[in-house]
């Protein structure tokens, strides 16, 4: 499938309240003036998770294959899709130490997502004044108040597995 030649932006974070605890996710998509948010919560689950479900989700809203900016302060998420990653499958999802990765279904569905684009991932410092970095860990921690109210559905893909 062609890429489309126009290039999307996306700024994502996550949050966690304890760590297992409530998470939430929060992404910005820009594409030329036009801006949509995306946020989500999932009950009991990790930072890390949540940072990966935010660039999964907005992934998933493009419509057509895309050339995109995923900017992201978390370096695990950056450096595990553009290094790391790699590695693990060719030692059958074992890290360096010889144990499990974590967070394997995320790391496989964000793989089948990165098929379809043409990406390229940008490390930002976080709380660092990046306005629509700001913006994306409002989105999350709003996620989390919102989904503990009974105010927004469960994503329950985020869930730490059992």
């Amino acid at each position: 499938m062609p890429v489309d030649s126009a290039e999307v932006e996306i700024h994502t974070d996550g949050a966690c309240s304890g760590n297992p605890g409530p998470g939430g996710y929060g992404a910005i998509l820009r594409y030329k003036n036009v801006e949509k948010e995306i946020f989500g919560w999932t009950s009991k689950t990790t930072n890390n998770r949540m940072e990966m479900l935010a660039a999964i989700r907005a992934l998933e809203a493009l419509k057509r294959p895309c050339k995109v900016k995923i900017f992201t302060d978390s370096q695990y998420l950056k450096n595990g899709i553009t290094q790391w990653v790699s590695g693990w499958i060719c030692k059958g999802w074992k890290n360096s130490a010889g144990k499990p990765v974590k967070n394997i279904d995320l790391w496989q569905r964000l793989l089948e997502l990165v098929k379809i684009h043409t990406l390229e991932w940008i490390w930002l410092k976080g709380h660092a004044g990046h306005e629509l970095n700001e913006r994306a860990d409002n989105l999350a921690r709003f996620a989390i108040v919102k989904g503990q109210k009974g105010e927004l559905p469960e994503d329950v893909e985020g869930r730490l597995p059992v």
